[in-house]
């Protein structure tokens, strides 16, 4: 494939991932051949990828990671991620909240970046589970002091998960008795059977209780969540309004999901319509 050639090491990376992940396994040679690279671009590729823990470098190739559904990796090792992605999609996700609604961010790194990109917008009412999420708020607040049109944040309470979120009862009976115009949702991992997904049971049923909240729901995830299954599910597709990635999605994929909802890949046009 000769037009691979010129894709940015990102794109090239995603493709790779694909690969490994659709076929259970694949060759440096067969890489090479792919993409229209070298061997020392196609091994440095699968070094990074095998840094990011999303593949197992093994004697002339590499392989996927075999990962328990019920791994629950920390935000901190999630936050070092597909950063550029992240803050492609917090851009793009930031640009569909208008002033004054009251909207809802879950916990995880990609509602973290696109918290930050929500500081500037007035008169916010935000329902948040993710102490970090809550953190960027009440630091912004804190260093220009009680502005007008400041957020108001709304912190649910509850237990608290490796990746920071707050589940549990009292998250539940906090979300159940309110009411947002957007829900912005991070996943563990998303696909077309098992629909949103977790490795939390609890995290599970709080996501459940902000699905049901929200006038609209949408999803913030980059390209690796998808085909990605955990647990517990706690949403199907049909239930998503938009879905915001980023353009490491595969295209068979892109086709798929624009079938049942809307689809905007940040940094590119959008082509798709809303469902």
């Amino acid at each position: 494939m000769s037009e691979n050639q010129h894709l940015l090491a990102e794109q090239r990376r995603a493709l790779i991932l694909d690969e490994v992940r659709r076929r259970g396994g694949v060759r440096v040679n067969e890489l090479t051949r792919k993409l229209g690279v070298s061997d020392m671009t196609v091994r440095r590729d699968l070094d990074a990828l095998a840094r990011q823990g999303v593949l197992e470098k093994v004697h002339g190739g590499a392989v996927p990671v075999a990962e328990a559904s019920t791994h629950e990796p920390g935000f901190e090792a999630k936050s070092g991620l597909e950063l550029s992605a992240k803050e492609d999609i917090a851009r793009a996700a930031a640009a569909l909240v208008a002033p004054g609604t009251a909207i809802a961010l879950s916990g995880g790194t990609t509602t973290y970046a696109l918290a930050q990109r929500l500081l500037d917008v007035p008169d916010l009412t935000v329902v948040t589970n993710s102490v970090r999420v809550a953190d960027v708020f009440h630091a912004a607040q804190r260093s220009s002091g009680q502005r007008q049109g400041a957020a108001t944040v709304v912190l649910t309470g509850g237990v608290r998960t490796p990746s920071d979120s707050l589940v549990g009862p009292v998250a539940d009976q906090a979300i159940a008795a309110l009411h947002f115009d957007v829900l912005f949702l991070g996943v563990h991992g998303i696909a077309a059977g098992a629909g949103l997904s977790t490795p939390n049971l609890a995290e599970a049923e709080t996501n459940r209780r902000l699905v049901q909240s929200a006038r609209r729901v949408v999803v913030v995830a980059d390209h690796t969540k998808w085909g990605t299954v955990g647990l517990s599910s706690f949403a199907t597709l049909g239930q998503v309004d938009t879905l915001v990635t980023d353009a490491g999605l595969p295209a068979e994929a892109r086709a798929e999901i624009s079938e049942q909802l809307r689809l905007v890949v940040a940094g590119e046009p959008e082509s798709t319509e809303e469902a």
